[in-house]
């Protein structure tokens, strides 16, 4: 079997912000977000096959990182349009029956790593998908068994694809991520290192804290300066080492709740009718209501 783990906050995002007419429901509230999500989900059950799947939302967007370093990204700015769709978009992940795993103080791509981690240990687990075109998610790849997929653009990468795409192994991702900065998460790298130095960097010495201190001790061939990066890195060594851990993705040996113990339990039973056509009349949505492609009390076939 194969695992899809999706990451609804990017579905949102992505559909609430797509250039075509809105979507409005009860009382004229814009819910593209929700309905752009709810046809992705079914579509990747419907016509790519899916099976096992699991949902992870950030039902708050602040996390636990906000406390690490003030300036990590937060609500403030966001339009509010697409803030109030995000309970919207848990209840309508839940009406279809599928697993929900909605994170307060951790994000959504944190119970996407505890889960990939979890459920990559099953034997009968082929391969799990990550859903989501995120950078960040790249450090769960593992070989071809754990993989990213941009559904968009139906890309996978696995291990050698995100090499070739980030010019590093998917451990150091993180490591590269606190050097570059990454302007949606708020936290900005450091000075005079950009993506080419950074990778050159790390696919030679993998983490931060493995890379020479001086810069006339680099075998790093063809790079600019490395006398005045490695000053850098030297002198802002734990500016760096904090922005790695912002960009390190938290599991469940570090408390992220996934309540499903057994990749059993991601199994996508189909949606129940009654449960569907009310959360679609509630919000005022005629049009979702037949998408499910599959009815929980449908005959097996």
């Amino acid at each position: 079997m194969q695992v899809h783990l999706v990451d609804a906050t990017y579905e949102l995002f992505r559909a609430h912000f797509s250039p075509r007419p809105p979507v409005r429901g009860r009382d004229g509230m814009v819910l593209s977000g929700v309905s752009g999500l709810v046809e992705q989900l079914c579509y990747l059950v419907r016509d790519q096959g899916a099976t096992h799947v699991g949902c992870a939302t950030d039902r708050v967007v602040r996390s636990f990182r906000n406390d690490l370093y003030p300036g990590y990204k937060s609500e403030e700015g966001m339009d509010p349009a697409v803030l109030a769709q995000f309970p919207i978009a848990e209840a309508a992940i839940e009406a279809l029956g599928f697993a929900l795993w909605p994170m307060v103080e951790f994000e959504a791509d944190d119970a996407i790593a505890a889960a990939a981690e979890r459920f990559a240990e099953d034997d009968r687990v082929e391969r799990v998908l990550i859903c989501s075109a995120d950078k960040d998610l790249a450090q769960c790849v593992r070989d071809g068994r754990v993989v990213l997929w941009d559904r968009r653009r139906d890309v996978v990468y696995d291990d050698a694809g995100v090499r070739a795409k980030w010019g590093v192994p998917p451990a150091s991702v993180p490591d590269r991520l606190a050097l570059v900065g990454d302007a949606s998460d708020g936290f900005p790298g450091l000075p005079g290192w950009g993506d080419r130095s950074a990778s050159a960097v790390l696919a030679r010495y993998g983490r931060l804290e493995d890379v020479p201190a001086n810069g006339s001790d680099w075998d790093v061939p063809g790079l600019r300066n490395p006398v005045g990066l490695a000053a850098t890195l030297r002198e802002r060594m734990g500016e760096a080492m904090l922005y790695r851990d912002l960009a390190r993705l938290r599991t469940t040996a570090d408390g992220v709740p996934i309540a499903q113990a057994n990749v059993d339990q991601l199994a996508w039973p189909g949606a129940d009718r009654d449960r569907w056509e009310a959360f679609c009349d509630e919000w005022w949505l005629p049009r979702l209501r037949t998408r499910p492609p599959r009815w929980l009390d449908d005959p097996v076939r």
